[in-house]
């Protein structure tokens, strides 16, 4: 037991004269901070607080640490990640999510003031800059990418002045793939159509890209609900029509079947009848007449 004390002795005394704290004595991370549901009344000079055995003892929470919401980290972007921003902006993610996605692929970097005045110039460069020398926007890249994917069908009306136009196509543009066109940024190989076929247009995007878009113009559709009904009607004619042809088809091969039973019967017993006779002209006894000499 005195060689245990007198080492422990020996550690603490190093650890105070080398200034290292005992590992004991530090402090727990996650600290929680309570305070007493009841509070204590005050006592006399010199005499302890009485402290009562039940109530004293419960405590409410002030404040835990551990449990606290994490500080985000603040990053400038790049380049352009889906669901989060594009090229330039100044984004909030989780500490994980920075350290361990953004910051080693390339796709973002510190908030440093001279990354912040590079983005800045590069925004400048971006809106008032030659068209050369534009980049283009995070929103600009998914409206190309979208258009990419996209065909515009317009259907031909049953009137003599259908016509499919530039502001047409731009309407159907807002009103079937809600994308705003304005007509400056569309281009059409023709001034107007009517005809029912397959045609295209090109639309650019903030002046720097241009996609071309299939354009479809397809019979009229009633899409009514009288038509719908109409329509629904002929479908249950047609199928019943369907059905009682079937039937019609069926009967008449089962009377086929019938009479080619009846025929088969009929040959079967001439064939009977006919094999009985040559049996009994076979069988004939001899007549009673005299041989002549």
């Amino acid at each position: 037991m005195n060689m245990w004390s007198s080492g422990r002795r020996v550690l603490q005394d190093l650890l105070s004269q080398t200034g290292v704290r005992s590992f004991f004595l530090t402090p727990a991370q996650n600290t929680v901070v309570v305070e007493r549901w009841w509070q204590v009344p005050l006592s006399k000079v010199g005499s302890p607080p009485r402290l009562h055995p039940r109530r004293h003892r419960i405590y409410k929470l002030v404040e835990d640490t551990k449990h606290l919401p994490k500080e985000k980290m603040e990053l400038i972007l790049t380049q352009t990640v889906p669901k989060l921003g594009g090229r330039g902006d100044t984004v909030f993610v989780k500490k994980s999510v920075g350290r361990n996605k953004l910051l080693p692929q390339g796709l973002a970097v510190y908030p440093s003031p001279e990354n912040k005045q590079m983005f800045a110039e590069e925004l400048r460069v971006l809106r008032e800059g030659k068209l050369e020398e534009r980049v283009q926007t995070r929103t600009g890249q998914m409206t190309i990418d979208f258009l990419k994917r996209s065909e515009l069908r317009i259907h031909q009306m049953p009137v003599d002045e259908f016509q499919v136009t530039k502001e047409v196509i731009c309407r159907q543009f807002r009103k079937k793939l809600g994308v705003v066109v304005p007509p400056h940024a569309l281009s059409v190989p023709f001034e107007s159509v009517k005809d029912v076929g397959d045609y295209w247009c090109e639309v650019t995007v903030n002046g720097i890209g241009t996609v071309r878009v299939p354009v479809s113009v397809v019979p009229y559709e009633d899409l009514s609900a009288s038509y719908q009904r109409q329509l629904k009607t002929q479908m249950q004619q047609q199928a019943a029509e369907d059905i009682s042809e079937a039937a019609d088809v069926e009967e008449a091969a089962v009377e086929a079947e019938a009479d080619k039973d009846s025929m088969s019967k009929v040959s079967e017993a001439e064939e009977t009848a006919g094999s009985a006779k040559t049996s009994q002209d076979t069988t004939a006894p001899p007549s009673d007449s005299p041989k002549k000499d």
